[in-house]
């Protein structure tokens, strides 16, 4: 099984308003999604940047954002759908270009597989996941969120640029 935990924190785009963030197995979900599609980022990064270490790693870090407190409420992380946004855009337009995955969600589990991104419909599935929790757990983590005062995520590592 792995571990999730959920929490809010301030929104980069307006830090006036939280958004959730999400931890699996002790990662943020956007440090996931990053090393994900690193080498899927490639073809595109190594021409846009001059100084593609820093840069494109600055891009790649930068490309999700936490949806909104106040559009999604904790029973939107519960249903059973094919496509559901577990991020957003970092504009602050979560349909901007939202990472997408299917949830199942059973007795004793909830599952997140299938992840995708619709803006880049080329890449197909993202090699991430599939991941299963404890509903339990799950369920514990989304109705007492703690609040951040900053964004937990800080400045992308070392390695992650092209």
């Amino acid at each position: 099984m792995n571990e999730i935990e959920y929490f809010h924190h301030p929104a980069e785009s307006a830090p006036e308003f939280p958004v959730w963030g999400i931890r699996v197995d002790g990662t943020d979900l956007r440090a996931h999604i990053a090393w994900a599609t690193r080498e899927l980022w490639r073809p595109e990064l190594e021409d846009q940047f001059e100084d593609q270490e820093r840069e494109s790693a600055e891009q790649i870090w930068g490309s999700f954002e936490g949806l909104w407190v106040r559009e999604f409420g904790p029973a939107t992380f519960l249903s059973n759908v094919d496509e559901t946004p577990l991020l957003g855009c970092p504009c602050g337009i979560w349909q901007c270009a939202p990472l997408l995955a299917a949830r199942r969600v059973t007795g004793t589990t909830v599952t997140w597989s299938t992840f995708h991104l619709p803006f880049r419909e080329q890449w197909g599935e993202l090699p991430l996941g599939p991941f299963v929790f404890s509903r339990n757990a799950y369920e514990a983590s989304l109705t007492s969120p703690p609040t951040l005062t900053e964004d937990p995520l800080g400045p992308p590592p070392p390695g992650l640029g092209v």
